[in-house]
């Protein structure tokens, strides 16, 4: 039997470790815990769940593959005592089953070449605010500074579902091998809708997404959520003229994205990387569209009105 290609055997773990990270986050909410809220920033919080959904991930990958650069966005101090009930070892068997079938320009990559990128819990804000369906975990993995895999995963999805439902998708992409956990559906044709954020936009954020002709903006949280948005067919494309974002918030949503023909980059349309040492900070914004054609036509209308 041949052995597994590192890629696939990362991603694998990686979607193990985000399903526990999902139960990690639910059930310090079903518990009615605290959520020791820290103020990092202006409109940027983190609580508990960030931090006990980051250790999940974080620790477990690191156990693995301790060769691997992984980067997380909340920072932990190495006196936080590790739960061990919340580290993962196993890897999930759909994707070690899609080993054979791997891009082969993946199939040979080294430790040093690949850079985990963690958001433990993406909206965290909305999180707070009890607006549950808005919140990711992802995890994002570049190889040579391009994001080529992500793991999305939204651990209240159907929450509202009644309680018969099952609560929670995962998600995953390899780039070249395809999108699994979700069915991509056409936005509607006949209109044009795009995502923002939920905070207050400025003037000129809102003149740059008026420029695009939108047909109805829907403001929500959360990068992840808003690229899904694009995937699920009800949006058509994801903007953003702030510096908001981070490279943990784009890296996993934009493998997604791109192995489903979609397109993410900056507000220039230039693409990101994530290399271990780049700018953590995303600071020319973001341009997603849930079709690769229709990228330039957006970036025509963003420079007009510039």
């Amino acid at each position: 039997m041949c052995e597994v290609p590192l890629l696939t055997r990362v991603v694998a773990s990686s979607v193990s470790v985000a399903i526990r990270a999902g139960d990690v986050i639910r059930n310090i909410v079903t518990e009615g815990a605290d959520l020791k809220i820290v103020h990092k920033g202006v409109n940027d919080l983190q609580t508990q769940a960030d931090r006990s959904s980051q250790q999940c991930i974080v620790v477990s990958l690191q156990r693995q593959f301790p060769k691997i650069t992984i980067i997380g966005e909340e920072q932990l101090g190495l006196a936080d005592a590790v739960n061990e009930s919340h580290i993962v070892t196993e890897s999930d068997l759909e994707v070690l089953e899609k080993a054979s079938v791997l891009p082969d320009e993946l199939k040979l990559v080294d430790d040093e070449d690949i850079c985990i990128w963690v958001d433990p819990l993406d909206a965290t804000t909305e999180f707070v605010q009890g607006i549950f369906d808005h919140v990711t975990i992802l995890v994002g993995i570049a190889v040579r500074g391009k994001a080529v895999a992500g793991v999305v995963a939204q651990p209240f999805y159907s929450y509202t579902a009644g309680p018969n439902a099952s609560v929670g998708r995962i998600i995953w992409a390899i780039v070249g091998l395809g999108l699994f956990g979700a069915v991509p559906e056409r936005p509607p044709p006949d209109q044009r809708v795009i995502t923002a954020t939920r905070s207050r936009m400025s003037p000129a954020a809102l003149r740059t997404i008026n420029a695009c002709e939108p047909t109805k903006i829907l403001q929500v949280g959360g990068a992840g959520h808003k690229v899904l948005l694009l995937i699920d067919g009800k949006a058509h494309a994801y903007i953003s003229a702030s510096s908001a974002c981070s490279k943990w918030d784009t890296c996993a949503p934009e493998a997604v994205l791109h192995a489903v023909g979609g397109k993410l980059t900056n507000i220039n349309g230039t693409s990101y990387q994530y290399h271990p040492g780049v700018e953590r900070k995303n600071r020319s914004g973001t341009l997603a569209t849930a079709y690769a054609h229709e990228h330039d036509w957006y970036l025509e209308r963003i420079n007009s009105a510039a």
